[in-house]
């Protein structure tokens, strides 16, 4: 027995096999689209190529990583149950759902799904970004049961998203209070400006809050909220042309150290 395990991960539709030593360390990776082996180990490569044999279509090129980062190699040092980019938008939520679909028959929708639904849709807007150099990750969990929606790194600098359902309501800011309709004001602000200032802390770098509205008929600020950028889910895009901030191996190494769930431990 070689001791060797094979974990698959999914990121925007694309599939990678990870080999992992019996402690979580990865020591190689399958990716089926590149049709590349990739071997941080090269005196396991039998091994390697044994336990993923049931896995190969067609012929593939086995080698070192080329030209691997460093935040490429701490990222491939993580044991899978730490590493947050696999999670999907509203991964929590969807937890939740699974777990307690609740009643089958109610009359009025579950809360949760619409607030799922507000997060897949931001999220599947900032993973659009990754081709103009941006990361995002998923339902970032924080001590206390609290998260991050979404935590995007770019050229831009940092971002800590938070998204809210507001399909087909007015929305009313008058920081720190934000209303729906005819719904009783929160302070959600506050709520904002919490989880940038906790992900600051914890990535010892510049967080910037933002509030994301899904699908609002119409946004009354009464007058700028204090730090928070508010934006509807179709202006994602525009975070693309802020001035640049971060060099590219500056994004790499702020998501190598972002992704790993001990990051977010003490905040």
């Amino acid at each position: 027995m070689s001791g060797l395990r094979v974990v698959p991960t999914w990121r925007h539709g694309q599939e990678r096999l990870y080999v992992c030593l019996t402690n979580g360390r990865n020591i190689a990776w399958y990716d089926r689209e590149a049709a590349r082996i990739n071997l941080l180990s090269e005196d396991r490569r039998e091994d390697v190529l044994d336990v993923l044999g049931p896995f190969l279509t067609g012929r593939v090129v086995v080698g070192p990583p080329p030209v691997p980062t460093p935040a490429e190699l701490a990222r491939l040092s993580l044991h899978p149950d730490d590493d947050l980019a696999p999670n999907r938008p509203g991964e929590a939520l969807q937890i939740a759902l699974d777990r307690d679909p609740g009643p089958a028959h109610r009359i009025r929708r579950d809360p949760r799904q619409r607030a799922l639904e507000a997060e897949q849709t931001v999220g599947e807007a900032l993973d659009r970004l990754d081709g103009a150099g941006w990361h995002t990750l998923h339902s970032v969990p924080l001590p206390g049961g609290d998260r991050i929606h979404h935590l995007a790194i770019g050229p831009a600098g940092l971002f800590a998203v938070h998204t809210l359902y507001a399909r087909k309501q007015r929305v009313t800011v008058a920081d720190p209070m934000v209303a729906l309709g005819r719904r009783d004001p929160q302070p959600l602000l506050r709520r904002v400006r919490a989880d940038a200032d906790r992900a600051s802390y914890a990535l010892t770098a510049e967080v910037h809050p933002v509030l994301v509205l899904v699908g609002p008929s119409g946004v009354a600020l009464t007058r700028p909220p204090r730090e928070v950028r508010v934006l509807g889910d179709a202006e994602l895009e525009g975070l693309t042309r802020l001035g640049g901030v971060l060099k590219p191996a500056d994004v790499e190494a702020l998501h190598a150290m972002a992704r790993d769930r001990h990051t977010w431990g003490k905040v």
